[in-house]
């Protein structure tokens, strides 16, 4: 279902974050801990996550901030320590409440947020289930999903499935990494600065080599951190579809082909690198990001992307494409 109503006028973040208060305990098996609140700051278990707790949880300050950054609209969806991937069987309680709760924010905003719900991807009916109640769900405009989950990503098997029931409910989807530990990335926030680009890259390359944008080329799927390493790497998997059957069995079109059906946003922190996503990428599969509230945001998503060529209305006409949003 399309999103209607008045969305307010401007260009619409696709990339933020909220929490209500009462669901920071997180689905069963979080490793970590729960978020938690410390005289006004949010942590991760014991970890510090550097930003003010009502950033994340207060939906008034999160409007505030939207109109702060010279937003129209914010599309606004779980954080990824709260997907319900450790024990997702476990997790459908906590997966109703946040998507109740969403609804409920998104439409005390004035029309300044849109929703994007959370839903299991390890087992497709329980998939659709969700995916139809919230294509009910007015303000709601699709759903935030992992990478990767146990070594898996969208290629193949259900998670693959779960792609296709976003299409037959009209959904987007927004990919976001989770930020899953390796040794190597223990020491200086490497599990973010290079954990997090390194899942959405797997998880591009998995989409392009596997033929599913042939299988559901009405997928509207989008990829954060301006994709990741996939814009660097294309003609690296292109050359490889080209020399080995082993890399083009799946798909019948060198990814460079498929590539601009995908979304993707624009937190880059580099116009160099920023410029490199849009020589691959669709022009109108260009959508402004900000990562807010998390330390690694956009601080100035829309000057960032004025500063360095792209237009605001092309923006905003490509964000209410993406998140399905008609008059």
């Amino acid at each position: 279902m399309a999103v209607t109503g008045n969305i307010r006028a401007g260009v619409v973040d696709v990339h933020a974050h909220w929490l209500p208060d009462d669901l920071l305990s997180l689905p069963p098996g979080s490793p970590l801990g729960e978020m938690n609140d410390r005289d006004g700051n949010l942590f991760l278990g014991d970890h510090p996550l550097f930003l003010a707790t009502e950033a994340m949880t207060d939906i008034d300050a999160v409007i505030a901030d939207t109109a702060t950054a010279g937003l129209g609209a914010r599309a606004v969806s779980a954080p990824p320590f709260a997907f319900p991937v450790f024990f997702p069987a476990e997790a459908d309680d906590y997966i109703t409440a946040y998507n109740d709760h969403l609804e409920q924010a998104v439409a005390s905003s004035g029309g300044t947020l849109v929703g994007l719900g959370l839903v299991r991807v390890d087992d497709v009916d329980a998939a659709r289930r969700e995916m139809a109640r919230l294509a009910g769900m007015p303000g709601i405009a699709g759903v935030a999903v992992p990478p990767l989950v146990q070594g898996r990503s969208y290629g193949n098997g259900v998670m693959r499935e779960v792609l296709g029931a976003a299409v037959d409910t009209d959904l987007a989807v927004l990919v976001h990494p989770m930020q899953l530990p390796r040794p190597e990335w223990q020491d200086h926030y490497l599990v973010n600065l290079i954990g997090n680009p390194v899942e959405t890259t797997t998880a591009v390359a998995s989409l392009l080599l596997s033929g599913v944008m042939d299988e559901l080329p009405d997928l509207r799927i989008c990829f954060v951190h301006g994709g990741g390493c996939a814009p660097a790497l294309l003609g690296r998997w292109g050359h490889g579809w080209r020399s080995r059957e082993d890399v083009r069995h799946g798909s019948s079109r060198s990814p460079a082909e498929p590539f601009t059906q995908l979304y993707f946003d624009t937190v880059t922190h580099d116009p160099e690198v920023l410029r490199l996503l849009t020589a691959h990428a669709a022009p109108n599969r260009i959508l402004c990001g900000s990562d807010y509230p998390f330390d690694m945001a956009q601080p100035q998503p829309v000057q960032f992307l004025v500063d360095h060529g792209l237009s605001p209305d092309a923006l905003e006409g490509n964000g209410r494409a993406f998140l399905g949003i008609r008059p």
